[in-house]
């Protein structure tokens, strides 16, 4: 199938090149024979999307729509979408209909967008290769033998195989950033408390933020305009306007100032990616750009903070899986304890088992000082070097991700390599900042993602820093099966 953007979509619907009824049927063709091997859909929800399709071509004849009526998505399966199953990819929410729809789902919905249904994730967003999942694997189009990325591995696959146009996703350590990368597609985590978390299944409170997933930094731009803004619901929600962020896309990038981080650039980074991100440089300083080094000293001490931290907020969220409120309950407890103690053996997969133990011995009494408490400490620190660089930097470009995509299987043994992937994405969670992940080059017919990460509330700098990179290559219009 062609790939589309959001923008050429609008377009061509203004022109009546075609009926969004004509887009989204194109779209469900397009799933209903990729998506057999590729995996990416738990719920696919045809019938309400070709019905809210034929509203949206009424609306259009009236010209009456609304600002992105008839643009085909997916919502990753941890938006609570009403009447809807949302199973946050995990056996425990199986059957779960949520009865309720999200801040995120029922703005986008309010814009006039059609939800073709809910895409895979890792259980409970907890994996960064999309292997987790209570639903089965997700394949990456590039190489059907490769994973995806993860947490949001469903959402980055069903835009970069041409599923939808866009989809949301979620990004608690780089779950948005990491599978845009090796999946070849835009992806942004705004300013922690910049789109509410009301309604999104929660994994790390403190963490966890929305964002969209699409081929280019304008299409971002689009969708983060509707789904940005505070909501009283949400006490973690921002109060602040939010900008126009398509008018500033075009803007100079002339005496930008982006900072290096040289500990980003260490043993570990794969070299093909290495040499990308020095290109994608290059690129950026021929439009006006200044390098600068700077140095994030206790970025190091990132990952065993964030898997302090995560796990503890995990364990205390995902409490109220019991068996006795909602979710999945086990067959003819003994008694209470049996109920509890069976229904969560059976309903958890083993790396959210393994999270939520971590967390409860990390939040035990004795050892709460010595490890919470320390990680809380170190992810002060995180922000003190962040605030640091940006005194004298804009922004701060590196990789996404220390290697491309790799086997299905391959890291699945070996928790610690797995989650070193995030090793580049995490600062960014702990610390609330907006970080972008766009296409930048290829190694060995596999995308590279190369991240961008603003100062609070600056998603308008790098959707612009972005969009001026994408004006000067092509990586981003690349589909699965064009690079050898």
């Amino acid at each position: 199938m062609k790939q589309r953007t959001i923008v050429e979509i609008l377009k061509n619907l203004d022109n009546k090149t075609y009926s969004s009824r004509e887009l989204t049927q194109d779209y469900i063709n397009a799933i209903e024979s990729q998506d057999k091997v590729l995996n990416a859909f738990i719920t696919k929800d045809f019938e309400s999307a070709l019905a809210r399709a034929d509203e949206i071509d009424q609306l259009r004849s009236k010209g009456d729509a609304p600002r992105l009526a008839g643009v085909p998505i997916a919502h990753k399966d941890i938006f609570c979408t009403e009447g809807v199953r949302t199973t946050a990819g995990s056996k425990i929410l199986e059957n779960f209909i949520a009865p309720y729809s999200s801040t995120v789902v029922s703005q986008l919905a309010d814009s006039g967008v059609i939800m073709l249904g809910k895409v895979n994730m890792d259980e409970f967003a907890m994996g960064s290769s999309n292997e987790n999942s209570f639903f089965g694997p997700v394949r990456n189009p590039w190489d059907i033998s490769k994973i995806p990325g993860g947490s949001s591995g469903g959402s980055a696959v069903a835009v970069a195989a041409g599923l939808c146009a866009a989809a949301t996703g979620t990004d608690t350590g780089g779950s948005i950033r990491q599978p845009a990368s090796m999946c070849g597609i835009t992806g942004i985590k705004p300013t922690y408390g910049r789109i509410s978390r009301w309604g999104i299944i929660a994994y790390a409170s403190s963490l966890d933020q929305a964002g969209p997933m699409t081929r280019t930094a304008e299409d971002a731009a689009i969708m983060l305009q509707v789904m940005a803004g505070h909501d009283p619901k949400d006490s973690t929600s921002i109060n602040a306007p939010v900008p126009d962020y398509q008018s500033s896309l075009n803007d100079s990038i002339e005496g930008l100032r982006i900072g290096l981080c040289k500990e980003y650039f260490s043993d570990g980074l794969d070299d093909n990616i290495a040499r990308a991100i020095q290109n994608a440089i290059s690129i950026l300083e021929s439009k006006g750009a200044t390098i600068t080094e700077v140095s994030l000293p206790t970025v190091k001490h990132a990952i065993p903070a964030y898997y302090v931290i995560a796990p503890a907020e995990a364990s205390a969220n995902l409490a109220r899986y019991d068996g006795v409120r909602f979710g999945y309950r086990c067959d003819q407890p003994k008694d209470l304890a049996d109920l509890y103690l069976r229904s969560r053996t059976e309903g958890f997969g083993a790396e959210v088992k393994n999270r939520i133990m971590v967390g409860c011995f990390a939040l035990s009494a004795g050892y709460y000082d010595a490890y919470y408490g320390k990680a809380q400490q170190i992810r002060r620190l995180i922000k003190n070097d962040f605030m640091e660089a940006f005194k004298t930097v804009d922004i701060i470009l590196g990789p996404t991700t220390p290697s491309t995509a790799f086997n299905l299987g391959e890291k699945s043994d070996d928790p610690i390599s797995m989650y070193l992937q995030d090793i580049y994405t995490v600062t960014s969670n702990l610390v609330g900042l907006p970080a972008a992940s766009i296409p930048a080059g290829f190694s060995d017919g596999m995308p590279i993602g190369m991240q961008l990460i603003g100062n609070y509330l600056s998603e308008a700098t790098l959707l612009n820093v972005a969009h001026q990179f994408q004006l000067e290559t092509d990586f981003h219009l690349k589909s699965p099966g064009e690079v050898a």
